[in-house]
């Protein structure tokens, strides 16, 4: 470079400063990215269910794990508000059953389905709500747009409501009875002619509901399957053991709705942001407490009152997942849930398997774009509509056809 070129080259940067370095600045751009895009791959952590009596821990060594990664928090502000169920649902339902006791209403979350689309029925596990389902039929929809979601809440969950001064039923004959109830005034409610094909999709308890369900036969030839997901007998009756301690270690509630957010978020309990801004606020409810109570955002259901019904929930779910008529499908968070009965079975393909070793016990939450995927999959192999059978022997001869 010639010495003019240079003495140009230095009175040009000379006017120019750099810009200073603002740390608080670049936290937050970190922070913010985070809680916006929760990574949902971190096979080196996994989390108990807060709403779930079946959660069992799955640790996969991974080389991609950050061992001296600086942590990572979550910020408050705007990437915490709650997202409406109005974004992913066409309608709410309001359902009283003809003949129940006076006071019960059964509450549910529905988009309807297209000419000859199929209906994916929702039940969430225990301590959840329809809502929980929410971004992963959003998901279902972007690949089946003629698919309908119905994703119901169980009673003492969710904005169902069950008759004053009666004790909680939740048994499982109960609970699945109350599903098909759900589902049959929901055709009458909507004046379809006919039920649509469903498939049968629960997480968790609503894994154990939907299989009662299908084990019943009572939805007859709509029902082209169910997929039941994290939940098997082996491993949930084991995770019982330690619900209780569980339990008496989860916050009792939080001072905003944003902070019962952010705590799913922070323990892992739900590893995608969106879901916990969308399922969370069905969690809680604002309640009336005493003074000097900063935590008014109370839990909408005692998980501990629920304890006399756990084990009805589970004992003898393998043998009615593998029995009950329709397509099956098992999603898995990981392999070492399935017990002696559902190995078996798997070895002599009387289901579809699918694990999901990233995820955490809310699958459909953690990775909704994937459960949805397996989801739709699981529906066109068993979509009836699909199969084109040969024309008959008779109808050939008649044709003038050679046979």
């Amino acid at each position: 470079m010639s010495d003019l070129q240079k003495a140009w080259a230095k009175s040009r940067l000379a006017g120019i400063t750099p810009d200073a370095f603002d740390e608080r600045e670049e936290e937050m751009e970190e922070a913010d990215s985070y809680i916006t895009d929760l990574p949902e791959t971190h096979p080196d952590d996994d989390s108990s269910s807060a709403s779930s009596a079946s959660s069992t821990g799955t640790i996969i060594p991974s080389p991609s794990q950050k061992l001296f990664a600086r942590p990572q928090g979550v910020p408050r502000g705007r990437t915490l508000q709650p997202i409406p169920w109005t974004t992913y649902f066409e309608r709410e339902l309001f359902l009283q059953p003809p003949g129940s006791a006076p006071g019960l209403t059964l509450h549910a979350y529905l988009t309807s389905p297209g000419d000859k689309g199929p209906l994916f029925v929702m039940h969430h596990g225990a301590g959840s709500s329809g809502l929980s389902f929410a971004v992963c039929a959003s998901e279902i929809r972007k690949r089946v747009p003629t698919a309908g979601i119905l994703s119901s809440d169980a009673r003492g969950h969710g904005l169902t409501v069950t008759p004053e001064g009666e004790g909680l039923d939740l048994n499982l004959s109960t609970l699945a009875a109350d599903l098909l109830t759900v589902i049959t005034m929901t055709k009458a409610e909507m004046k379809w002619a006919e039920l649509p094909p469903i498939v049968l999709v629960g997480h968790s308890l609503g894994g154990a509901v939907v299989t009662e369900l299908a084990k019943s036969a009572q939805l007859g030839n709509a029902l082209l399957g169910y997929a039941v997901l994290d939940v098997v007998e082996g491993s949930a009756m084991d995770a019982l053991q330690s619900m209780q301690t569980y339990l008496s270690t989860r916050p009792t509630g939080f001072a905003t709705l944003e902070a019962g957010i952010e705590w799913h978020v922070r323990s892992r309990t739900l590893r995608n942001s969106t879901a916990a801004r969308t399922s969370v606020p069905g969690l809680l409810n604002n309640e009336p407490v005493a003074e000097g109570d900063s935590r008014p955002w109370k839990w909408r259901t005692d998980l501990g009152q629920t304890q006399p019904f756990w084990e009805g929930w589970f004992v003898g779910l393998s043998k009615k997942f593998l029995e009950a008529r329709g397509g099956k499908l098992l999603l898995l968070a990981g392999t070492d849930r399935l017990d002696t009965e559902l190995t078996i079975g798997q070895m002599q393909g009387k289901y579809n398997l699918q694990v999901f070793p990233e995820a955490g016990h809310f699958i459909h939450e953690d990775l909704p774009e994937k459960t949805a995927i397996s989801l739709v999959d699981f529906h066109r192999r068993n979509d009836r509509s699909a199969l084109v059978l040969p024309p008959k022997v008779s109808d050939l001869l008649k044709q003038g056809k050679r046979v």
